[in-house]
């Protein structure tokens, strides 16, 4: 006898073709909520740093303006330069924050919507969020300490490039140069594995998050817990969501790419032989709106698809070492205002 299936995957461990098809089918069904949501945080994103970006350049325009007009044997006098390092310093941290957010908010969403989506329930807009807002805290706690288990192997392989670099350009073989560079590439490859294997354990934590309500450090735990015994297979099918998501969205950016050129072309062709920043950036307007559009949206999928693969693993392993199937098929006959039932 099959196992029940009310919503998007059969309530039973999952193969492959399961949750693949589970994730499929959940863009499918609740396109609306996943990409409305996605539009709002990452629109919202943009719109900040485009007003940011803005401010800044009002700040230091008289600076940038000076800079941009010295002649080649003209140095640039700190007055005008440390105003257009600060500002970019504070537009770059506002940047970096914004999508934070606007990336813990999606992780957090997927989430929400799986929770409905694997009993077949129909769900809102704002209904999903509100859920998934209301854990964004502790989803963004998730992925901050995550991603610090990749700074260690990037920062040492950022140091051995840097390194190179600077033989490459000084002509220096000196033994420091070499040394940072053997450290830096050695090093990197030395905790690779360890950074890989700390990020497979913890990549059920959002998840672990939304469909628990556990904190940060529980959640991490909590998904160390679920991924013993099955780290192979978890890395092989985060790898290959990762894949499909990156191919996915480097095939949608392709003519966002030539529509931003032909608009680029078109407005160089407009500008003056000596063209001022503000009238640069005018004319180039056109091009850096198409580019920002086609970055959201691949942004978005590779924000969305890899993280309902995430999250349906998080559920297949609670079938198998939980035997989750049976309660959720229980859920699914419950009225929808008593929720699904995923609590440890």
């Amino acid at each position: 006898m099959p196992p029940p299936k009310p919503g998007v995957i059969p309530l039973a461990p999952l193969k492959l073709g399961d949750i693949f098809g589970g994730a499929f089918s959940t863009l499918g069904r609740y396109w609306k909520q996943l990409f409305g949501i996605g539009a709002a945080v990452y629109g919202g994103a943009v719109v900040i740093m485009a007003v940011t970006a803005l401010i800044g350049y009002s700040a230091v325009s008289g600076h940038l303006h000076r800079v941009v007009s010295l002649s080649a044997e003209e140095d640039p006098a700190p007055s005008d330069v440390v105003p257009m390092v600060i500002a970019f310093g504070v537009v770059w941290l506002v940047a970096m924050i914004t999508f934070a957010v606007a990336t813990a908010m999606m992780y957090a969403t997927v989430p929400t919507v799986l929770q409905e989506a694997v009993l077949g329930r129909p769900t809102t807009f704002s209904l999903v969020w509100r859920r998934a807002w209301s854990r964004v805290p502790a989803v963004f706690g998730t992925v901050v300490l995550t991603c610090l288990v990749a700074v260690i192997p990037m920062v040492l392989m950022v140091v051995g490039f840097f390194a190179l670099i600077i033989g490459a350009i000084t002509l220096s073989q000196g033994d420091g140069i070499v040394l940072w560079t053997v450290l830096g590439f050695l090093g990197a490859l030395a905790t690779a594995p360890l950074a890989i294997w700390l990020w497979v354990k913890f990549s059920l934590a959002p998840s672990a998050v939304v469909f628990e309500g556990q904190s940060p450090v529980a959640a991490l735990r909590r998904s160390s817990q679920l991924v013993r015994g099955d780290w192979w297979r978890i890395l092989g099918i985060s790898l290959l969501a990762f894949a499909l998501a990156g191919a996915a969205s480097y095939m949608i950016q392709i003519p966002f790419s030539f529509l931003g050129m032909f608009s680029g072309v078109i407005g160089g062709a407009t500008l003056d032989e000596d063209p001022n920043p503000a009238a640069i950036i005018f004319a180039m307007s056109g091009y850096l709106v198409i580019m920002a559009l086609g970055q959201l949206i691949g942004q978005f999928i590779s924000a969305t698809f890899p993280q309902l693969v995430t999250g349906l693993l998080y559920v297949d392993r609670r079938m198998r070492t939980e035997n989750l199937g049976p309660a959720l098929a229980e859920a699914a006959a419950v009225p929808p205002q008593y929720g699904p039932q995923y609590g440890p």
